[in-house]
């Protein structure tokens, strides 16, 4: 099932063409990441898939319904956690819910039933200076779940945690992902991040920035521990420079 579709999007900012014709799919329960070069408009991109700018060309459909420059639609979720320093964790996560005019006690408490699946049990009334980065992390990912149950738009969300705490994350997020069916797309930087997460890659290159390739990871999910390690892996790491320009093809080595 297609859960977000995007045909023939063109973003223009005064004479500069940012990205032009580009069309995706992310089926239910999938994450699909984006995945390219600084500058490639990734996150001009998100920005219209999540309504907050209307493209010069294409559509943006959620569920066989348009929402082309209708924001609210999908949650999107940025680089930083961007938690209020000033309130709890749990007034933090509850945001989403407090701004549709839930009631400030009910979005408490739906807020809280969720803490213990995302791992968060315990943190409730601390602040966010209190907690590690990688739990800052679960908090803005499960304000961002509370915000659209249906599609996350996520931006690099995990660049600024180290490897160890990374893989952790990782390791996490799937297992989130398949218990409450989350469609997630993924920009990121990191060819390695996206082959263990992904269940598809779009390569987007050029400027404008374009979709020029698909890969599909035909591994199962979770990934083995070792999976980084394999064969099978190396291969879609060189196969994903060859398209992007930056590694030899298989035939040439």
């Amino acid at each position: 099932m297609v859960v977000l579709k995007a045909e023939g999007i063109k973003k223009s900012f005064g004479t500069e063409t940012i990205i032009s014709g580009v069309s995706l799919e992310l089926h239910k329960g999938e994450l699909v990441s984006l995945l390219g070069l600084s500058g490639s408009g990734k996150t001009t991109l998100f920005n219209v898939l999540a309504g907050l700018s209307v493209p010069d060309e294409g559509k943006v459909w959620l569920e066989g319904t348009e929402i082309t420059g209708k924001p609210g639609k999908v949650s999107y979720m940025l680089q930083k956690d961007l938690l209020l320093p000033y309130r709890t964790v749990v007034d933090n996560v509850a945001l989403p819910l407090l701004i549709a005019g839930t009631p400030k006690r009910e979005a408490r408490e739906r807020a809280a039933s969720h803490f213990a699946q995302f791992g968060l049990e315990g943190t409730e009334n601390k602040y966010p200076a209190q907690l590690s980065g990688g739990m800052k992390q679960r908090a803005a990912l499960l304000r961002t779940y509370l915000f659209s149950e249906k599609v996350a738009l996520l931006d690099e969300p995990f660049s600024a945690l180290d490897m160890l705490t990374k893989s952790a994350v990782h390791q996490w997020y799937l297992g989130i992902m398949q218990q409450i069916q989350l469609s997630t797309l993924f920009v990121t930087h990191d060819i390695d991040e996206a082959i263990l997460l992904s269940d598809r890659i779009y390569l987007m290159t050029g400027r404008p920035g374009r979709i020029t390739d698909e890969i599909v990871i035909d591994e199962p999910k979770p990934r083995r521990k070792d999976f980084n390690l394999s064969g099978e892996f190396l291969s879609y790491k060189r196969e994903i420079l060859v398209r992007l320009g930056g590694g030899p093809r298989l035939s040439e080595t």
